[in-house]
């Protein structure tokens, strides 16, 4: 054999390996999509946790595409993941896009759960909306200052412990609290009594209670037969009644009108009020009446008309506002 055809045979079975070997690579790698139609679509997330390129995305447990690139915005807020999938397999714009992890310590990818496929369908380069992987430090973290509220808690809670132990569960609270409890019987032990004597009370005056009771009910009877009939007797005079309150009305009009008369000094009783020397005058012949009224009824009449002798020059003129001297009988 020569060294050429030698040469030959192992570079072709290098060749060969290298095939082989290629052929494995693109096998077992996450990234077969060399010879596959593809489109891609884009995600944004806050936080894209272990996510790396060449992660699968699988929908249902299979796989319909990989992460072909992973972009940090200029402001660091989000990250831009671009996915390949394969043409054949249609999203509706109702799905929902999550960064999830195979296993405990497995590694991440992007999963698609389909709801209703009732949207429109993903094209090239739309972009959609993703959530956060479950971040177990973050967890980790929030039960870590979990443990130490609790912590802190039961700490506050054995120094509560201990000052009730302290203060309330002392013996002179302990013995306070007996005397109270004592008290508090023999109170309820009075109050019992008292009841008890009460209702004897009521017992004992059930007829009076009774017949107290039936008099009330007659006398709301009675009441309301009053009312009735109160109510039956206007009814029935109310045109009278309306008539005494018009003459009413009218007899106030008149007595206005007649004191309006009085005051503006109309007639003999406003003369009177107005002119004074006519109301010293009518008031000297009433005290001269009244005078003679009393002579009269002292005298009598027919002794003033008969056996009165003739009035001296100095004896008072009847009428002058002064009593008639008494006569001198014979005896």
């Amino acid at each position: 054999m020569n060294s050429s055809r030698l040469e030959w045979k192992v570079g072709l079975f290098v060749l060969v390996g290298l095939t082989l070997l290629a052929a494995l690579l693109l096998q077992f790698s996450k990234g077969t999509t060399f010879f596959r139609p593809t489109y891609t679509i884009k995600l944004r997330a806050a936080n894209i946790g272990g996510l790396k390129a060449k992660s699968q995305v699988l929908m249902a447990g299979v796989q319909i595409g990989t992460v072909s690139d992973l972009v940090l915005s200029s402001g660091g807020t989000n990250v831009t993941i671009t996915l390949r999938l394969f043409s054949r397999f249609q999203i509706h714009r109702d799905a929902k896009f999550l960064i999830e992890q195979s296993g405990f310590l497995g590694d991440q990818y992007v999963a698609i759960l389909p709801t209703q496929n009732a949207g429109e369908i993903f094209h090239e380069g739309d972009i959609a909306e993703t959530e956060p992987p479950f971040n177990m430090q973050e967890v980790a973290r929030s039960a870590a200052g979990f443990l130490q509220r609790i912590d802190e808690t039961a700490v506050k809670l054995n120094d509560t412990i201990a000052d009730v132990r302290r203060l309330v569960l002392n013996e002179q609270t302990l013995t306070n609290l007996s005397a109270a409890v004592v008290n508090m019987r023999v109170v309820s032990e009075r109050a019992l009594g008292t009841v008890d004597r009460l209702d004897a009370l009521v017992s004992s005056n059930s007829p009076v209670l009774a017949h107290s009771g039936s008099n009330l009910v007659v006398f709301t009877e009675q009441i309301k037969e009053f009312s009735s009939g109160l109510g039956s007797v206007l009814s029935t005079n109310s045109e009278q009644l309306h008539s005494a309150l018009k003459n009413i009305e009218s007899s106030t009009v008149v007595l206005k009108t007649v004191m309006d008369e009085l005051q503006a000094g109309k007639g003999l009783a406003g003369s009177l009020l107005k002119n004074e020397q006519l109301a010293d005058t009518v008031s000297e012949i009433a005290n001269n009446l009244s005078i003679t009224t009393s002579n009269l009824n002292r005298l009598g009449l027919w002794h003033l008309l008969w056996q009165h002798k003739p009035p001296k020059n100095n004896a008072p003129m009847p009428g002058s506002g002064r009593p008639l001297p008494a006569p001198k009988h014979n005896e």
